[in-house]
């Protein structure tokens, strides 16, 4: 069996933001020269999310429209973890609700998805570098 890790990195504008990651994690399926096995993709920081969804701008603004009913961010005294200097306490619990990671079937040599699925980074404490984990492993 084979392994492939790559970390990919980011540099968000803004607080909240999804970027659409499949290219770059079908370009590590490529790299890897897996042709069947698993390929797990983790965000390395604990206010950013991986998932799986359909990339549409209209259902973006409902997550994130969903997420700050959910979670706001003001007022930022509302979360004990901010009591610690921080600000990001609604972040935290934003990725609790959209998850760490995903996992994707590699069968061919390609990510096995159904249809419309794409693999996203979701920011929610942004504005600085961050990083997400791709490893595969196979034959």
């Amino acid at each position: 069996m084979k392994s492939y890790r790559k970390e990919l990195w980011f540099n968000t504008s803004g607080r909240m933001e999804f970027i659409n990651i499949t290219p770059q994690v079908e370009g590590c399926v490529r790299e890897s020269g897996i042709r069947e096995g698993l390929c797990l993709v983790n965000a390395m920081h604990i206010t950013a999310s991986v998932f799986i969804n359909d990339d549409e701008s209209g259902l973006h603004q409902d997550y994130k429209d969903w997420l700050e009913r959910l979670a706001p961010h003001d007022p930022t005294t509302f979360y004990r973890h901010n009591r610690t200097g921080e600000d990001n306490g609604d972040a935290h619990l934003k990725r609790q609700v959209m998850g760490r990671e995903v996992v994707v079937a590699v069968t061919g040599g390609k990510l096995d998805f159904g249809p419309w699925e794409q693999i996203f980074y979701g920011e929610f404490d942004g504005r600085r570098k961050k990083r997400v984990l791709v490893k595969i492993i196979g034959e």
